[in-house]
């Protein structure tokens, strides 16, 4: 009668803590992913910022001064 007490109130079920560390496991992946993807996005920014800086640089030297509009 305790076991069927104890399995009915909700002791140590092997599924359930199996799938606790199964959950457990995929946060962490995930966790990690994250910290992977932040850096590989700041590293993309930062290139990206140096990049645009260059090109405008560029488009700086090649467009003439603008000469003020006849009225």
């Amino acid at each position: 009668m305790a076991k069927a007490l104890l399995g009915y109130v909700g002791g140590s079920d092997p599924r359930l803590l199996a799938e606790m560390r199964r959950l457990q496991q995929r946060v962490q992946d995930l966790e990690s992913e994250l910290v992977r993807i932040q850096t590989e996005n700041d590293a993309l920014a930062a290139a990206a910022a140096h990049q645009g800086e260059s090109l405008l640089d560029r488009i700086d030297l090649d467009v003439p001064q603008a000469e003020p509009a006849l009225t």
